[in-house]
Formats: structure tokens, sequence, C-alpha cells
């Protein structure tokens, strides 16, 4: 490697960098990212990408090309040129993010140099695990004192990964047979990671190149149609409803019907986020400044929510999905939880505290299936806090592209206050009572929307596959598409095609439908099942979901009590 610094530096932007030279700069600390076959070392960016940071660092070591096509335009695209130090050769093996677990080795050019003397010795290279790390992340551990051992399956039998392996695989293989002696939470995990197994395409690199190939080939398809292109008249007759909505709002609020005034408003608050949603993915006019300051005005100004925020959270959702320890929009503890793991109180990568399962959570994840809608109701009022922690704390980029969108959602929450707060609620609305029966209307009439939210995870998997998984087939493993008449498609603002949506993200949403069935001949092609259901069967399957993890939570304080009562009278 010493000598590529005298190369020129185009010359260096195409050197052909091996695998452990890649790895050891990871070690280094360096932030590597695949695309393209291009070698990216973005460092330099990750404090002014206006996704954030932690969206970057769980591709950090893989090949992010397509998470990269998904979520970025070709102008972005184009950009990360610069940040090319080399390129690889041949298809890139992946390795486990640091933030995810993974741990590396430094890079040593004598061991290139002994290699190169002696061609009988191995070297690392040679004998590297195609994962940096087994364990999907050694560093959730359980913070209670109750170890879980982590297992992961492969053709040879079941293995038990150790909590502190390196890049060389430290894990020792266990026999089927032994599977039996795993603890309860334990079995429940393997169970899942086997019916993942059976039901979606193999791993191997073939059969996973080959879903590849054919979702890029798709995506030409629907560029090809036009299903990017925007139909600006949709948004006109967008802007009549909200129009609409608002106005209904002041008008009853004139008359004094201020909980008939707060449904309107709660209304226009629920459509208005679609559109925010939309301007988040650059899908209106696919420009990063007219995108960003439609979504700001919409979000911030009218709705008092924060799309930067929004998309720092969301960024992540859209590479993690489903994951429990990575993924913020399945991490609701204490109240909900979608999986027995969170029963291992896991660390949360992105909001980096410890989610801990403890009296309250085991009080209300029992009971979790019966508050599900209640607490919906009272969502965005969650929603405001995380909005202003993400300002205040200036979580967002401070430098680069991105430098005003904090002075700018800063500016758009005052206003907000202002018209809602101090002219809606201190000025037009007389008394305590009547302002509290508008603010709580208002407010749980937009439960539907965080319905529609987690509708299309909740109920789908969230066993983890490993890093060998492709990017569409765990996007259509985790997320499902809900079934509605098209003339309702206004009440779910495209957020009833989120499989579609999470495999190509920046489509506007108005050509989701005509997305769909060229999707659905995708998943028959691949062999994917595509989760389909109508929206009374996917409230059953997330309801279900949650009662059955209840039915776990309780079981598993049923086991902790008999074993506490068993070691008091062993003490005796």
């Amino acid at each position: 490697m010493a000598s590529d610094s005298f190369l020129p530096p185009s010359s260096r932007k195409e050197a052909i960098l091996s695998r452990r030279q890649v790895e050891g700069m990871i070690a280094d600390g360096k932030k590597i990212i695949i695309v393209d076959g291009r070698v990216l070392k973005v460092d330099p960016w990750l404090k002014y990408h206006p996704g954030g940071d932690k969206s970057i660092l769980h591709v950090v070591g893989r090949d992010a090309t397509d998470e990269v096509n998904a979520l970025h335009s070709s102008e972005a695209r184009q950009r990360m040129a610069a940040f090319q130090i080399g390129r690889i050769e041949g298809r890139w093996h992946n390795f486990l993010p640091p933030i995810q677990g993974g741990i590396f080795r430094p890079y040593k050019d004598r061991e290139q140099q002994l290699h190169q003397f002696n061609p009988s010795v191995e070297s690392d290279e040679d004998t590297i695990s195609e994962s940096t790390s087994a364990p999907d992340s050694p560093i959730f551990d359980p913070v209670d004192g109750f170890s879980i051992p982590k297992y992961r399956f492969q053709k040879n039998g079941w293995l038990r990964e150790s909590p502190s392996v390196s890049s060389i695989s430290s894990a020792e293989s266990l026999e089927p047979k032994h599977a039996s002696k795993l603890s309860l939470m334990d079995a429940r995990t393997q169970k899942e990671i086997d019916l993942d197994l059976d039901k979606y395409p193999a791993l191997d690199p073939a059969t996973q190149d080959d879903i590849v190939n054919r979702y890029r080939r798709l995506n030409q398809v629907i560029h090809a149609q036009g299903l990017y292109q925007c139909r600006y008249t949709d948004y006109l007759i967008e802007l009549s409803r909200y129009t609409l909505l608002f106005a209904m709002c002041l008008v009853f609020l004139r008359i004094g019907w201020y909980g008939t005034s707060g449904l309107f408003l709660g209304l226009f608050w629920h459509q208005l986020v679609f559109t925010a949603h939309d301007a988040g993915h650059m899908g209106i006019t696919h420009d990063f400044v007219y995108d960003t300051v439609i979504g700001v005005v919409i979000a911030d100004f009218l709705g008092g929510l924060s799309l930067g925020w929004w998309k720092r959270s969301h960024n992540v959702h859209h590479i993690v999905t489903n994951s429990p320890e990575h993924d913020p929009d399945i991490e609701h503890m204490p109240f909900f939880a979608i999986s027995h793991r969170f029963f291992e109180s896991l660390r949360s990568t992105f909001y980096d505290r410890i989610m801990i399962f403890d009296c309250v959570a085991k009080f209300a994840v029992r009971y979790q299936h019966l508050l599900y809608y209640p607490i919906l109701t009272l969502g965005r009022f969650n929603l405001y806090i995380l909005s202003w922690e993400y300002l205040l704390r200036g979580l967002g980029p401070r430098k680069g592209p991105a430098w005003w969108h904090r002075w700018f959602e800063i500016a758009g929450h005052c206003f907000f206050w202002m018209w809602f707060g101090y002219g809606i609620l201190y000025r037009m609305i007389p008394d305590a009572h009547s302002r509290f029966i508008f603010v709580m209307v208002s407010h749980m009439v937009t439960g539907p929307l965080h319905l529609q939210i987690t509708l299309s995870h909740f109920a789908m998997s969230t066993a983890d596959l490993g890093i060998h998984e492709s990017f569409p087939q765990k996007m259509l493993r985790t997320t499902m598409d809900v079934d509605c008449p098209e003339w309702l498609d206004f009440f779910h603002g495209g957020l009833q095609f989120q499989a579609i949506h999470h495999l190509y993200p920046r489509i506007p949403r108005h050509n989701l439908r005509k997305t769909q069935k060229l999707v659905q001949s995708f998943c028959n092609e691949v062999g994917i099942p595509y989760a389909l259901y109508g929206f009374v069967d996917g409230n059953k399957q997330v309801v279900g979901r949650l009662a059955d993890v209840a039915r776990q939570a309780a079981i598993l304080a049923q086991c902790q009590r008999v074993v506490a009562s068993s070691e008091q009278h062993g003490g005796h």
C-alpha cells in the first residue's frame, strides 16, 4: 500500500484494493463502503450527510450499491466519486459493520510481503472467514446479568458464537442434536431464523446475485416507463384536500364547535404527513433544495414536527429494516416489543442507550395487544419530543449543503407554536376545558397514521439472516403491503405500498400502484413471497404478533419466578 502514495491521484483512485486491505483501513477507524465496485472512504462526509451518520455507519464494510442507488439521486451518486480511493475486483464479500459489532484486524504490509516471498505461506485473506464478525452484535448483550449466547444456523449445524470474536471466526460448531439444550428464548430465535431460511430463497452467492441483477433490471424498466416522474396534477388535488380540511377547522373553530374543529385539524395533519414523506425522499421535484423546503414547510411550519429528525431516523429504518437493535421504527420500549429479543435489554445503536426490559416494560408488554390502539392515538405527542430533542441537541449536520436545515426548522417550529399554540389555543379558544378537548381530539385523530406506519412492519420478520442477504430480499422479508381499493389511496397516502416503497423509495407515491404489478412479477420470478394483506387482515396480523410476544413475556416471567423460587428453597 505504501507504493500507492507515489501514484498520481487519478491512478490511486483506480488502484485495486484487496478485501484484507479494506479490513485494515476499517480497523484503523476509516469508514469504507463499496458502491458499484468503487471503494469509497466517506469519513469526511459523515458530519455533512443530510440523512445523518448512522445510515452510513450501517453499511461500512459492505457492498452498499443497492442501498445507495435506492436512496440517492443520480447527482448525489456522481458526487460520491470525490470519495473514491480505489476499486475492487470480482464479487465483494460483506463485513459486519463495526456499529453492529464487527471487529476488524489491522493490516500489516509484512503479511503481504511474507506471502510474496513465500507463496506457500497462507495469508490472512485466504483464511479469513466470510464475515468479519459472526455474531449479530457482541456489544448488545443483556445488561441485567442474564446472558444469552448467540447462535447462527449453517449447513453443518448450529454455530455458537463467542461474544468477543474477531474477524477470524472463533465460533464453535454445535451439532443439531444439541439444539434442544438451548434456552427458551434461544430456541425461539433459532425457530424464527429456520422459518425464514425455509420460506425465502437461499443465501448462497449465485441465488442472491440473481435476485440483485433482476432487481436492478426492474429498476431500469421502472425508469423506462416513466414511473419516477411526478405527476404534479396529483398534488393539486392533494392541495385542494388540505385547503378544504383546514378551512373546515377554522369554520367550526369560529362557531365554537371545538371538538369538531379539532377533528378537521387532525385530518389536515394526517394528510400533510404523506406529502412530507414524499419530499423527504425527494420524490416530488427530485431536487434536494426544493424538496427540502417543501418538506420543512409542511412538517415543521404546519405540523410542528422535524423533517430532519424524520430523515435521520427514516434512512436508518430503510437500511436495517426490522432489526431489533438497530431500527428505530420498531424500538418502542417500554410500550411495545414485536420480538422476544427485546426481553434481553438490547442496546439501541440509533438512540445509543439500553432498552431496559424493566418492571414497567414487563407489565406493558404483557398487555401490549390491548394497549396497541390506545397508545397509537397519543403518538403525536412523542413526535414533538423527538423533534425538539433533535433540533436542540443539534443532531443534524451543521456544515455542508444541509447546514441551514436546523435553523430553518427551528424557525418553522416557532411559527407553528405561534399560529397553533398562541393564535388558536390561546386567542381563539376561551377556556381550559375547550382547549383540552381541542388538543386531544386533533392529536388523537392522527392515530391512524401511526397505525399505517407500524402496520407494514410489526407483523413481519425480525430475524437476522446475516450479511449475505441481498437488499431486495431483506426489504421484502421485513415489509408488507396493504391491499385497498384505488379510491381509498388518498387515505393511506402511499403507506399501503411500503414493500414497493422500500425497494424503490424515490418513486412518487401516486405511481406506486402502477409499480405494484411489476414488483409482483419480480417476486414470482425470484421466488420471494410478496406479503399483501387487506387492512383488516393486516391489523389481525399485527395484533396477533403483539399477543404472541405478550404470551412469551408471560412465560418468561413464570420461568423466572420458578427459578427464583427453586433457588430460594435450595438455599434453605
